[in-house]
């Protein structure tokens, strides 16, 4: 093989390459737009997706596609009324085309895309196809030359050709890795909104991932620490029937013994206890290998402030109610109340009834328990 075609193919396979590296990392996407025009000789590459209702999700362009903030709108009407989108879509999908397979001299001539849109990009022959994507979206692979530059020739309709099924594939492996990403980081989210405490250890109670309300709650109670990487209690005879605890929820989570969990109280002084429950997670299984088993423990701190706000906002308390609510709902009683807000006790009472009124109770301690699991509780970050 010549040395220039050695080269060439070189170029390509490195740029394959890439397209698989930027599926996995999202952050390599950036720049292989120019990657690709580079490689097939050319001075500009769009990546996009033309959607339902005219929509155009624009991946990826080298620099000199880009528009100023007050062409913007105008670009955007040339990208939905895209001449080389329309015809290559009628002409097949997947298939490697050039300006010249759907476009006439004459046609070229009087366009408004060629005559505004591409000598404004200063762009005139391409090569590239459209190729189905995901939620019934068409993708665009354009990569231009000016005029000048001359036409696209069979070497590079071979390299376009080699380079298009990875990029389809790169493209749905990178859509598939974001929405496991989103999912992931919604779950996160989640835990961090969460008022319990959450704790991923393994079998030898090392924390592997923690909530955002789990570390506050290891930061603010001396009973639970995180000693060497691993979750400890302050109490020796506690700390051992922990590690047993998880023990066994790991032997759980590897299918050895079938237990759903345990849960455990650690004392503190003057204080209600923390209630800590441990549960096996177990590993989901997939081709490309099984995830290992861990264990879950919850931590939750029955005294943790409740967010007054969001009591107000779901029953329409004023400042006060909210205040005294919020009290009830972490189960002080109405003389602690009174006495931490500096009132009468026959205020809190008449709080009280109103409380009872606008949440449809009837009880204090229906409403303390409805107040408690109504919202969560917050904390300082």
């Amino acid at each position: 093989m010549p040395s220039q075609e050695l080269y060439e193919s070189s170029r390509v396979s490195g740029l394959i390459a890439h397209l698989y590296d930027a599926a996995i990392d999202d952050a390599l996407w950036s720049g292989t737009a120019t990657r690709i025009a580079e490689t097939l000789g050319s001075t500009s590459t769009v990546l996009k997706l033309h959607g339902d209702n005219a929509r155009v999700n624009l991946l990826e362009c080298t620099d000199n596609l880009m528009v100023s903030a007050r062409e913007q709108a105008w670009a955007d009407d040339w990208h939905r009324k895209d001449l080389w989108v329309d015809r290559s879509v009628a002409y097949g999908m997947s298939r490697i085309i050039t300006d010249e397979d759907l476009v006439t001299r004459e046609e070229q001539a009087r366009s408004g895309f060629y005559q505004e849109w591409l000598r404004h990009l200063d762009i005139h022959h391409m090569i590239g196809a459209v190729f189905p994507a995901a939620e019934g979206a068409i993708g665009v692979l354009g990569i231009h030359r000016p005029q000048g530059a001359g036409g696209y020739r069979a070497t590079e309709r071979r390299q376009a050709a080699l380079v298009l099924p990875h990029l389809q594939r790169a493209l749905r492996l990178g859509q598939r890795f974001a929405a496991v990403s989103h999912a992931h980081a919604a779950t996160l989210q989640a835990l961090d909104k969460m008022d319990t405490g959450v704790l991923m250890v393994d079998g030898a109670g090392r924390v592997i991932q923690a909530s955002s309300m789990a570390e506050h709650l290891l930061r603010d109670n001396a009973e639970l620490a995180v000693v060497r990487g691993r979750l400890a209690l302050r109490s020796p005879a506690l700390h051992d029937k922990l590690l047993a605890l998880v023990r066994g929820a790991m032997a759980t989570a590897r299918g050895q013994v079938a237990k759903s969990g345990a849960a455990l109280a650690i004392p503190r002084p003057d204080r209600m206890p923390l209630a800590l429950e441990i549960a096996p997670l177990r590993p989901a299984v997939s081709a490309l290998g099984e995830q290992r088993p861990a264990v879950l423990v919850f931590i939750r701190d029955p005294e943790a402030p409740i967010a007054v706000a969001r009591l107000r906002e779901l029953f329409g308390f004023t400042r006060t109610e909210g205040a005294v609510a919020a009290a009830l709902g972490r189960g002080a009683s109405l003389e602690d109340i009174a006495a931490g807000m500096g009132i009468g006790l026959a205020t809190v009472r008449s709080h009280l009834k109103r409380i009872l009124a606008k949440t449809g109770t009837h009880r204090q301690a229906e409403a303390a328990a409805l107040l408690a699991r109504s919202v969560s509780t917050v904390y300082s970050h």
